[in-house]
């Protein structure tokens, strides 16, 4: 690195959840307020930040090959590497070669402070808090290159799930204010947002540290003006409460009729095992509650194949009860290995072989509930929010309706952050339908 007074540049690399991107933003923000500006394609970067993620062993593996292929790529560059992976594993991450230095999860956000450390005395750093001591909410709420902002309004987690280390990556679970989040997404009005996703580790968990409610967090700022579209990324099943869906679906504004909803399992003894907080007779009350309120919506849902416990009977039940759920798609994950849980001590551990067989099985029955649902829609006019196009799509934008489904139409600059009518006609691919604007 030059000194301040010459203009420096750093390119920002994510690897994981919507929260980590929106940290990414928030990084980027702090330090273009320092002067640095984002590297543009072809420039090279006196700074390289790499935000990680470790929710599964494929990721650490992800995050390392990433650091090892930027630095390579630019070897002169301050890398610096946050993030879960970062954050459970930190002296791991600092052995990679080119590694100059490595930040928790409680850290990323003072990453400023560190980068004049290393200024003043090119030393390399090792800044990780325990989980146990994370207690300090840091927010963001940004939107990088993209068309939505992402707000986060809660970090952490207390359920300790047995297969999961992000209570360990993240700490305890803990939240913005509402007056805060509330003022960031008049900021984001201003600055011409007009969708806002709230995310977080645990959502649903806003306010158990503030003595704040979360659907007063969502009435609050369903009152800004400006924005006009919300989504929650994921949420809870047992903290998804009857009350907060039918105001959404009956009493909101601006919050769109899509849910995202972990299931991780359709086995109850796989789901006691996994120590999670509900059962599928919950899962499936909260489904057919939003379906008889808002027919239309989307509803996305996390399961894990192969988990600890899962053995071929369970998968049959996890299976089955898969296929009768009423859902749009299914995001699918293979179970992951994760040392310090206590799923380690679970008997039945299921093979490489079987886990592959199992999330092709689930992977398939989500194209199929894919499509399905989107059929419904064909012929139908309905509103898009029109993102800002890729630089490789020449003639071609992207957008969501307010159910979620990604469309694809004939560019139209003036459409760009715009929301506008559209007759959606069929499909492009698995997951994209084509539309037409002229209606």
């Amino acid at each position: 690195m030059t000194d301040d007074t010459n203009i420096l540049r750093a390119s920002y690399h994510t690897l994981g959840c919507k929260l980590n991107f929106s940290e990414t933003s928030a990084i980027g923000m702090q330090l273009a307020r320092r002067g640095i500006i984002k590297a543009q394609g072809g420039e090279i970067p006196d700074i390289v930040v790499v935000n990680t993620c470790s929710v599964t062993e494929v990721a650490d593996k992800k995050g390392r090959s990433l650091i090892r292929r930027l630095r390579n790529r630019w070897p002169d560059a301050t890398l610096v590497v946050t993030g879960c992976y970062a954050q459970l594993k930190p002296q791991e991450v600092a052995a990679i070669e080119g590694v100059d230095i490595v930040l928790g999860n409680d850290e990323k956000l003072r990453i400023s402070d560190f980068l004049r450390q290393w200024e003043a005395d090119r030393r390399s750093r090792v800044a990780v808090h325990d989980y146990l001591d994370i207690r300090e909410f840091h927010g963001a709420c940004e939107r990088g290159d993209r068309t939505r902002y992402w707000l986060k309004v809660q970090d952490g987690c207390d359920y300790f799930c047995t297969y999961c280390t992000i209570p360990f990556a993240r700490g305890r679970s803990r939240s913005g204010r509402i007056a805060d989040l509330v003022a960031e997404a008049e900021n984001a009005a201003e600055a011409g947002g007009k969708e806002i996703v709230l995310t977080g580790v645990n959502v649903g968990c806003f306010g158990k540290d503030t003595g704040e409610d979360f659907l007063e967090l969502l009435k609050r700022l369903d009152a800004v003006e400006g924005i006009e579209r919300y989504r929650i990324s994921s949420i809870e099943p047992n903290l998804l409460t009857e009350e907060i869906v039918r105001w959404i679906a009956d009493g909101s504004r601006a919050f769109m009729p899509s849910f995202h909803i972990p299931l991780q399992s359709g086995s109850d003894e796989v789901l006691r095992l996994m120590n999670r907080r509900y059962r599928t007779d919950l899962f499936t009350d909260r489904v057919q509650m939003i379906r008889s309120l808002m027919p239309d919506a989307f509803i996305g849902v996390d399961i894990i194949a192969g988990a600890r416990g899962e053995t071929e009977g369970e998968w049959e039940k996890s299976f089955s009860y898969a296929e009768s759920l009423p859902v749009s798609r299914y995001h699918v994950f293979p179970y992951s290995e994760r040392p310090g849980t206590k799923a380690l001590g679970i008997d039945h551990n299921v093979s490489q072989e079987e886990k592959h067989r199992r999330v092709a099985m689930l992977t398939k029955l989500s194209d199929v509930k894919l499509r399905d649902f989107s059929r419904r829609f064909f012929g139908t006019v309905r509103p898009v929010l029109w993102e800002h196009p890729d630089a490789d799509e020449e003639g071609l934008m992207y957008g969501h309706t307010d159910n979620y489904l990604r469309v694809r139409a004939s560019a139209s600059a003036s459409l760009y952050n715009t929301i506008s009518s559209a007759r959606l006609e069929g499909f492009v691919d698995t997951e994209t339908l084509s539309a037409t604007t002229d209606i």
